[in-house]
């Protein structure tokens, strides 16, 4: 199992731009090559050992999302198609196949636009405080993951380390302008309606998301970015499993955090390795995702 797992990338006489918590990201000339690696985070900690196909799932469900949402909002990807890419690419063909793309190069909007679908994570915590979530107040008596009449636009801002902090729709205008952060929420919301129909119908629960932008340096026109509708960027529920008033089994890394928790721990580096089964236990839920909402049974 171990040798199907990329934890780093190297490719020999190519820039590195960045590596993050799960994408290394590369310069190729006017644009950037996305790897996305089968490392696996928890509490803000990259763990030592990785999840396999974990990166293939996120970028091959990120392609079938930019290419369903196309009529929305256009995206960043350029090609994924690893034949089509430079040719100094070329002799790290059979590291990049899957778990990679080719995208422009965009100035990142710095805010993470998120979509609430129903109450739970930080937006439970802080409902318990205030009864609103991110400055939208909520009526009392709401129970945990129990859905919103209509989706909550809640931005955050993206930390390059730690945990992203939530804000309000009025500070995210405050920074970019009313205008541009409406037409973030409408692009948002529609992305999210988008996924949670197509989802539903295939046993899938999209309880809440991020979407992340970029902006052409020139035109300004707007771009969806990064990854889409992924279990890394959003909760996945199986429907048939769905109750409110209690935590909800999912299809991401909550598994993941659920056994870090049973260990004296005090999550910061280096983390823990994972034991084979919830590696395993992980990657199935992973895949299953993946085959449940494209159909499709590569990887």
């Amino acid at each position: 199992m171990a040798a199907n797992v990329v934890i780093d990338t190297h490719l020999d006489d190519v820039v590195l731009r960045s590596r993050g918590k799960v994408r290394d990201i590369y310069e190729i000339g006017s644009h950037l090559l996305i790897i996305t690696t089968d490392r696996v985070s928890a509490f803000d900690v990259v763990l030592p050992n990785g999840i396999p196909d974990k990166g293939k799932v996120l970028n091959q469900l990120s392609l079938y999302w930019f290419d369903k949402s196309r009529d929305i909002v256009p995206n960043h990807v350029v090609t994924a198609n690893v034949d089509a890419y430079p040719a100094e690419l070329a002799p790290h063909r059979d590291q990049l196949a899957l778990r990679s793309m080719l995208v422009a190069k965009l100035n990142p909007v710095p805010f993470e636009c998120v979509v609430r679908g129903y109450l739970y994570g930080s937006g439970w915590k802080e409902y318990q405080e205030s009864k609103s979530v991110s400055g939208i107040s909520l009526p009392d008596g709401m129970q945990l993951a129990d859905k919103f009449d209509e989706p909550l636009f809640t931005p955050a801002t993206k930390a390059t380390s730690g945990h992203d902090v939530n804000v309000s729709e009025a500070v995210m205008a405050d920074a970019l302008g009313g205008e541009l952060t409406a037409r973030l929420k409408d692009i948002s919301l529609s992305l999210y309606e988008l996924g949670r129909k197509e989802a539903q119908d295939k046993g899938i629960v999209i309880a809440d998301t991020k979407f992340e932008f970029g902006r052409d340096p020139v035109t300004e026109e707007v771009y969806l970015i990064d990854e889409v509708l992924t279990p890394d960027s959003s909760r996945f529920w199986p429907r048939e499993d769905y109750q409110p008033g209690r935590d909800q089994p999912s299809f991401d890394k909550q598994f993941v955090r659920e056994y870090l928790e049973t260990l004296d721990w005090d999550k910061t580096p280096p983390g823990p390795e994972l034991p084979a089964e919830v590696v395993e236990g992980t990657r199935e839920r992973y895949v299953r995702a993946y085959r449940s909402l494209t159909g499709k049974t590569d990887l």
